[in-house]
């Protein structure tokens, strides 16, 4: 499994926990984004991601990457969706193994917020009234 992927498919949450395996783990946290029913006051009824794979899944890498430089961990999982989603699907999950809860949770924080900031992935929310929209990245 790669560290940091891209799925066209809903994500395999209990797939990827196993990924996590470590004799050395103490902890393991785990991060689900998912779709939810609102945004900014408006009712939502889906949401659409589009990336730019090849650049998102090199950006992700070094996200990761980043993250066992920065903290003790064991492993790192990173996937983020892509398509058309559902309200309640997972639309990115990230995991991390590490020998203490600390690191399990500050690695797992750092992965999901430079995920957000940086990796080349945009959202387009589908309103219940209204024509959907872009939104910019920062406000995913």
């Amino acid at each position: 499994m790669e560290a940091f992927g891209i799925s066209a498919t809903p994500i395999a949450v209990d797939a990827l926990r196993r990924e996590l395996e470590s004799a050395g783990a103490g902890a393991v946290v785990c991060f689900e984004g998912r779709v939810r029913d609102h945004n900014d006051g408006r009712a939502v009824d889906g949401l659409t991601y589009q990336a730019y794979v090849e650049l998102a899944k090199a950006e992700g890498a070094c996200i990761v990457a980043e993250a066992r430089a920065r903290f003790s961990v064991e492993r790192i999982v990173c996937v983020h969706r892509v398509g058309d989603l559902a309200l309640g699907e997972v639309a990115v999950w990230t995991g991390v193994s590490a020998g203490h809860r600390g690191a399990a949770f500050d690695a797992c924080r750092y992965v999901i917020d430079e995920v957000k900031a940086r990796v080349p992935i945009w959202k387009r929310e589908h309103y219940v009234e209204g024509a959907p929209e872009w939104l910019h990245p920062a406000a995913r």
